[in-house]
């Protein structure tokens, strides 16, 4: 199982358990998860941290429970694996943006079963380091088409199809407080 962290910081040495900076609302007895942890993703799902940190994006994939005219619909006839979804006004900045994909041992970290996050209650030193400059390039070597709209707001229903999405950050996303 290989596990990765996403940082604009190409020093890190350790990573230390540190709580979340906006407590999500959490089911009775998951509380801890706005604790201090190290955050990881394995490698499957490693494409939704492609991405500046703040972009806002929706990732969509496949389940084996998605219906074929949800794929049509929301991922047309792509062979991709995985969709990605940015708005145009961040076109700019996926240019000159550099993040580096640190790699964890994943010895001590927990999966919550959950678009292959993991968590570590300890602290967490990387075993290996990559730099990444290349976004476009990068999505495709792991098998996402990346589409570029003018807004993701249209995408808002795709929540409620059979396919998989995750949205990262979207309170950035243009317009997207009024949802």
């Amino acid at each position: 199982m290989r596990l990765f962290h996403f940082s604009d910081d190409p020093d890190i040495v350790i990573f230390e358990p540190r709580p979340v900076s906006v407590p999500a609302q959490r089911r009775a007895g998951s509380e801890w998860l706005n604790g201090p942890l190290v955050w990881a993703i394995d490698g499957w799902h490693q494409p939704m941290y492609l991405f500046p940190r703040e972009c806002p994006r929706i990732l969509l994939w496949p389940t084996p429970r998605t219906a074929d005219e949800d794929r049509k619909r929301w991922m047309g006839d792509t062979q991709a694996r995985m969709v990605a979804c940015i708005e145009q006004s961040w076109l700019d900045r996926l240019g000159v943006c550099v993040i580096f994909r640190y790699e964890f041992d994943a010895a001590t970290f927990e999966s919550l079963d959950d678009a292959g996050m993991w968590v570590s209650r300890k602290s967490a030193a990387p075993i290996d380091v990559k730099k990444i400059d290349n976004f476009e390039s990068e999505l495709c070597a792991q098998g996402v088409e990346q589409r570029i709209l003018d807004s993701l707001l249209p995408l808002c229903g795709v929540w409620s199809s059979s396919l998989h999405a995750s949205g990262i950050r979207l309170r950035n996303a243009a317009g997207w407080a009024r949802y």
